[in-house]
């Protein structure tokens, strides 16, 4: 037996791994008191607004993909709010802007993930508004420990907050690790809107609780602060927003099927990568052959990202994903390193490719993420990584207790690409969760949070599970590595042409040998890269895996 941080956990009753232990158990809590896989999920969602503020936040996005039986069809859940109307290349242009910036409420897009929960909820879910917000307002009301990871987020971001007088307030001085923080007003505001709420059905108290978000005071409020401080968001741009569901893009892997988010977000260059990995035997590769093939073919899959996608009906996205591109793709692989941005398809951003190479990490711009993967015994799925509303990148709204989210920085200030900036468009996002049907039916949820990283980490786990046969835990805990050889989806939208970052776990002989075939690369702490968390069926078995990284995500099940 080999050695892993946690066992993979077993059971038949239910599954939930996240990104933070008090959202998994919060979920676990809900199944416990008879709620669906749905109702879980939303009450981790909410948790983890609440005790991972500097990852997600009421002002931010979601995507979620998922399967019910009851439908017998995988979905894609799209709550990634659109651009404001007055957002126009022009307007930025104008302003002094090649880019969109990646803080403040110029970055803003209408807040997506209080309409994603709500619908999930009306759709699929069993539970009152009012029973699933308990768990996040006992947390604001009276506190969670603080992890080390906000601490240093708000350190290293304090002299942006020192700017904006809500998040001095509310941030500064920086919590200790381990203190008990409390964020009173975001409480207030969620039970100001389950009393406006409140009366009738379960689907009327939810449809009038998603118009006082959007129409009612909240709408306002945004209204009012965006207007204030110069921002382009307005009441009318939440007003006229829904989430929506949606089929996903889909490849069939090793008689897999394995479900992603349309090219609105870049969970088609995992899609991608797994094509041109069919051509390949993965089992039997060494652990730098590893490394090597699937660094080449993320470079290849997220150039086409960078060229083709984004909300766009132009994406062409049946031939991105054919075998017959693949094949062709495919044969650009060779022993050594790749040194070039190589779309097959469409073309790269002009600002990208005149400029010189950069580092692109953006700090403290550049936000993360959450993730969730929930299972019940009723053979519900889902996996959904929230993201945006970020306590460093845009300013907290003193009268609701967090910000706006900064996705805007995605759109490309350049006209004529699937990705370019225009009124009511979704940016192309990188939050990518995933699902995976086996025999036509739900198998496996998975994903991480990491920007441009989760199409990698995900993979690596996924390949791991399927074509090395490691169980989930195994899988998420083995040696992780990245490469930046692709556009910065964060300001300053840059590019590290041969970049691998790689755990120093991989070993001193498989590091030698990445850098003899010519790629540029980083060693990082043995215990540093990757959030990837997992749940799946097996038989009348539900299994679960969380990261041991950052010492906070956790699996539960029984």
């Amino acid at each position: 037996m080999s050695f892993t941080t946690r066992p993979e956990l077993r059971g038949t009753f239910g599954a939930v791994a996240s990104t933070h232990w008090l959202a998994s158990a919060s979920g676990m809590a809900v199944l416990e008191r008879g709620g669906n896989a749905f109702d879980a999920a939303c009450a981790a969602g909410f948790v983890l607004q609440v005790v991972e503020p500097h990852l997600n936040g009421p002002g931010g996005d979601l995507p979620a993909v998922f399967w019910s039986p009851e439908r017998g069809e995988p979905f894609v859940l799209c709550a990634q709010g659109v651009s404001p109307a007055a957002a126009t290349i022009e307007r930025y242009r104008s302003l002094g802007h090649e880019l969109v910036p990646g803080t403040g409420l110029l970055a803003a897009c209408v807040p997506g993930s209080f309409g994603g929960w709500l619908l999930l909820l009306e759709q699929f879910g069993t539970w009152r508004l009012e029973d699933i917000l308990a768990f996040a307002i006992g947390y604001a009301d009276t506190g969670y420990p603080v992890v080390p990871a906000i601490t240093a987020t708000i350190e290293r971001a304090e002299p942006l907050l020192r700017e904006w007088p809500g998040s001095a307030a509310l941030y500064l001085p920086a919590p200790a690790p381990g203190s008990t923080f409390r964020n009173p007003q975001l409480a207030a505001t969620w039970r100001r809107l389950l009393d406006a709420a409140r009366g009738g059905s379960r689907e009327r108290e939810l449809e009038r609780a998603r118009q006082v978000y959007y129409e009612g005071f909240i709408a306002e409020e945004i209204d009012r602060f965006s207007r204030a401080h110069d921002g382009l968001l307005a009441g009318e741009d939440l007003a006229r927003w829904r989430a929506t569901l949606e089929p996903p893009a889909t490849v069939d892997y090793r008689g897999l099927t394995v479900c992603k988010t349309g090219a609105w977000g870049q969970g088609p260059a995992g899609l991608q990568q797994l094509r041109l990995l069919e051509g390949f035997d993965v089992a039997s590769l060494s652990e730098a052959e590893l490394v090597h093939l699937t660094t080449e073919c993320a470079k290849l899959a997220f150039a086409d990202r960078d060229a083709n996608y984004g909300d766009s009906a132009d994406v062409p996205l049946e031939r991105l994903l054919s075998r017959e591109y693949a094949d062709e793709r495919r044969a650009l692989i060779g022993e050594m390193a790749s040194g070039e941005l190589r779309p097959g398809l469409g073309r790269l951003p002009k600002l990208c490719v005149e400029s010189t190479q950069t580092l692109g990490a953006g700090e403290p711009t550049r936000g993360d993420t959450v993730h969730l993967d929930v299972a019940d015994r009723f053979g519900n799925l889902l996996s959904a990584t929230p993201s945006g509303g970020w306590l460093q990148s845009s300013p907290t709204i003193p009268a609701l207790g967090w910000p706006l989210g900064s996705r805007a920085q995605m759109f490309w200030l350049e006209e004529g690409l699937p990705s370019s900036l225009a009124p009511g468009k979704r940016p192309r996002t990188t939050l990518s969760p995933g699902l995976v049907l086996r025999d036509g039916e739900a198998w496996l949820a998975y994903g991480t949070p990491g920007g441009d990283q989760q199409e990698q980490w995900a993979l690596h786990v996924l390949l791991r599970h399927v074509d090395r046969g490691l169980n989930l835990q195994e899988a998420i805990d083995a040696p992780e590595w990245h490469t930046d050889h692709l556009i910065s989806s964060f300001y300053p939208r840059g590019v590290r042409l041969r970049s691998l970052d790689v755990e120093s776990r991989i070993g001193d002989e498989a590091i030698a040998d990445l850098r003899r075939r010519g790629h540029d690369v980083e060693v990082q702490p043995p215990w540093s890269l990757g959030r990837v968390s997992a749940v799946s069926r097996e038989g009348d078995q539900l299994r679960a895996g969380a990261n041991p990284r950052l010492m906070q995500g956790y699996a539960v099940a029984r």
